[in-house]
């Protein structure tokens, strides 16, 4: 629940609240994600739908590989990120035709070649991607105009946020998203949800 995905549930609810929201819960996320739902479904007087992933799946790669397992090598993180995230995206997009997205290129240099329709591969459906031409000022001059509950991560120096053991706050100057697996190398800043 990042800045980009609040304005988008801003400018989804204004037009029909009745519209489908939804997230994923991967079970290890910080205590203000959770706030920032329970804000954003009483602002918005919606529903935001949580998508948790598969207990056993959890269970058993917890007790083959340890519950941080994601520390130990990017195999494993990927792993964690799959059935942590890719598998209730899978669950969540059934029956859809199309999803929306809140990339920006700015983000990441891996998302510079995005574009705002795109054919998502991975999940057989249009992606839209509204925001990706947005820089991140106009993605917080939105959310003060319109006055939207964000994620008070942000505040703490988090410009993106993700589970709590794989999130850190960055340092001045730091690209956004070097809080994001800190430990690994930058190449491989996505969790897979965003990659073509």
């Amino acid at each position: 629940m990042g800045a980009e995905d609040q304005v988008l549930t801003e400018m989804i609810a204004s037009i029909d609240n009745k519209a489908r929201v939804f997230t994923l819960d991967t079970g290890r996320m910080f205590a203000e994600t959770y706030d920032v739902i329970d804000r954003t479904n009483a602002r918005y007087k919606i529903n935001i739908e949580v998508f948790f992933p598969e207990r056993q799946q959890v269970e058993e790669m917890v007790k083959q590989k340890g519950i941080n397992l994601f520390y130990d090598n990017i195999e494993n993180r990927k792993q964690c990120c799959h059935i942590r995230k890719m598998v209730p995206l899978k669950r969540a997009l059934q029956g859809l035709d199309v999803w929306i997205s809140g990339l920006r290129k700015s983000q990441l240099v891996t998302r510079e070649n995005l574009n705002v329709v795109e054919w998502d591969e991975k999940n057989g459906m249009i992606k839209l991607n509204p925001l990706i031409e947005w820089g991140e000022q106009q993605v917080w001059d939105y959310i003060e105009m319109k006055n939207i509950p964000y994620n008070n991560l942000h505040k703490q120096g988090f410009p993106s946020i993700g589970c709590q053991p794989c999130t850190r706050a960055v340092q001045p100057g730091e690209d956004i998203r070097a809080g994001r697996w800190w430990w690994e190398n930058a190449g491989h800043k996505e969790c897979g949800l965003h990659v073509k």
